[in-house]
Order: structure tokens, then C-alpha cells, then sequence
């Protein structure tokens, strides 16, 4: 398996070295407009062979280069500064994939090629390289509220002293601030949320929920401002994405993809193969969710008509 990764900034570097250490990928192709730079992380990274998985590294300056390449993962753009909303990346972030997307499908093969989408403001990201690319809605994929369900997840599990990996909780819609946490559909192991609680005799109340929510919502700000960028958190979710591509695993994620009847790409739990979006599902949702996903819908579209 070939992946490329362009932009090796911040997190297209923390995504090359989660991949590698996967041992997923045979030949991992840094394509970055800054050639030193993408050098650089090429040839860091290709030092560790030594102690990991043996992957070839390229550093590419051209875009030839990524020739082969069975899944491009688009990490290139600006990031978020303290301050910043993910919106505020919109014009920016809108004209890099303009740039990027009709290059890349220019030296892949249409036919077998999946592209990954990190950039934000991910939606629309994903919204306009499936346009550019002319892909199939399945191969275009963004890394969605992957990050978001894993934070809520995170958090919740603290909550009720459980494993993560216990709890099935998704937050849904926009990768941004109108994101939707589905409580509605919550469950522990197979018990739903409500029923575990009165179970273990804990308490949930409301209030919780809205602080839990608050923080999922506001992780990746107070991260940017005690770090200046998210990376690790993003990496591991990419890496994910793409385990399950190579795996065929069939899991069900929350990636961000659009919908081929309203061309609007939001995030909502799809299962995911070799070939990419395999379906993409409905949750149960209380009436306040769902308004509330369909708010962050017309959010999504609004910066979209933006650009």
C-alpha cells in the first residue's frame, strides 16, 4: 500500500509518524510546498526504521511523485490560531485544496484512488475536493467529528468509570462549533446510557451533559492555546480511518462525506471498507438533536455558498 500525505506541517508530519508506526503502508510519499521542509520530515522519519516498521519514505517535490498512490491524505492549509475558529480558515484553507485536488487527481488513478481530508473547515473541505476531484461520494472522505466522538468518549468514561472503549457515544454534524452530541443514542456495552446509570446508581443529569458537551466542543481551543496546534489527537484519528480502509474492517465511524441527493457533507456514523463509504446510517436522535443537527447542516451549507 502507497499513501501520500500533502502538507507535512504540523499535523501531516504527526500523520506520517502515526502511520508508520502502524506498520499499515510499504511506501509513504511527504509532498509539501516548502521542499526543505518535506525533505526534512522524510528523512527524520526514515531514521526510525531502526527501531520500527521498515516503510520507504519520499520526500516529493513534484506532484508526479505520488504516482501509485492508493489513498491521498490532504493535511495542507492553515491551522487554527489561538483566537481562531475553524470558519476562519474558510477562504484560505478553500483556495489550497482548489490548488491541491486538480493536481493530485491529475497523478492518481480515479478508478482505485481515496482522498482523506484533515484540512478545515473540514466540511467544506470535503464538500470541495469531492467536487474538484469528481470522485464518487465514498472515496471522498473527511476525518469528520472522528476526534469529537473520541473526546466525548474520553470524557464520558472518566464520568462513569468505565473504559473508553465501553462506550458508544457519537457527536455528529458539523467538525466544528454546531456539532451535535447524540446522547439520544448513547449506550455502554450494549446497555443504553440512561439504563447504565440507573444501574450503577449514577447520576446524569443535565447539567453535566451541557458541561460535558461544553468541553467536548472547546477541546481543540484550549489545546491551541496551551500548544499552539492540535496534532496527536488528529494523527491517531486519521491513522484509524485508514486502518480500516487497508483492514476492510467494516467499523463504524463518524466520518464527514457528502450526500449525493443535497451535495451537503456532514458527519453521521458510516461504515467504512477498502472501497470507502460503505452506507451511511441514521442514529436515533431526540427532537432538540435533530433540529439541532439540521441547524448545523445549514451552518455547513452557509460557509460552503461562502466560498
Amino acid at each position: 500500500m502507497k499513501v501520500a500525505i500533502i502538507g507535512v506541517g504540523t499535523v501531516g508530519a504527526a500523520v506520517a509518524t502515526a502511520i508508520k508506526s502502524t506498520g499499515l503502508v510499504h511506501e509513504m510519499v511527504l509532498f509539501d510546498r516548502d521542499g526543505v521542509r518535506s525533505q526534512a520530515a522524510a528523512m527524520d522519519l526514515g531514521h526510525a526504521a531502526a527501531f520500527s516498521f521498515d516503510v520507504k519514505i519520499t520526500a516529493a517535490s513534484s506532484y508526479r511523485e505520488i504516482r501509485g498512490s492508493e489513498i491521498v491524505i490532504i493535511a495542507a492549509g492553515a491551522n487554527q490560531k489561538p483566537g481562531q475558529t475553524r470558519t476562519d480558515l474558510l477562504a484560505a484553507n478553500a483556495n489550497v485544496i482548489s490548488d491541491v485536488v486538480p493536481r493530485v487527481m491529475a497523478n492518481v488513478d480515479p478508478k482505485k484512488v481515496k482522498i482523506i481530508v484533515v484540512t478545515n473547515p473540514l466540511d467544506v473541505m470535503v464538500m470541495l475536493a469531492h467536487d474538484l476531484s469528481g470522485l464518487p461520494v465514498e472515496r471522498v472522505i473527511g476525518t469528520g467529528t472522528m476526534l469529537d466522538s473520541a473526546r466525548l468518549r474520553t470524557i464520558l468514561a472518566r464520568q462513569l468509570d468505565v473504559s473508553p472503549m465501553s462506550i458508544n457515544a457519537y457527536v455528529l454534524g458539523e467538525h466544528g462549533d454546531s456539532s451535535v452530541v447524540n446522547w439520544e443514542s448513547a449506550t455502554v456495552g450494549a446497555i443504553p446510557l440512561n439504563d447504565f446509570c440507573r444501574t450503577m446508581k449514577l447520576t446524569l443529569p443535565q447539567t453535566t451533559r451541557k458541561t460535558i458537551e461544553h468541553r467536548v466542543h472547546n477541546a481543540a481551543y484550549e489545546i491551541i492555546q496551551g500548544r499552539g496546534a492540535t496534532w496527536d489527537g488528529i494523527a491517531a484519528a486519521v491513522t484509524d480511518l485508514l486502518r480500516c480502509i487497508i483492514n476492510d474492517e467494516k467499523r463504524i465511524l463518524t466520518v464527514s462525506t457528502s450526500n449525493p441527493k443535497t451535495n451537503l457533507a456532514m458527519s453521521l456514523p458510516s461504515i467504512v471498507g477498502s472501497n470507502g463509504i460503505i452506507r451511511v446510517l441514521t442514529p436515533r436522535l431526540s427532537v432538540p438533536e435533530n433540529n439541532a443537527l439540521r441547524a448545523s447542516g445549514r451552518t455547513i451549507r452557509k460557509n460552503y455558498n461562502n466560498i
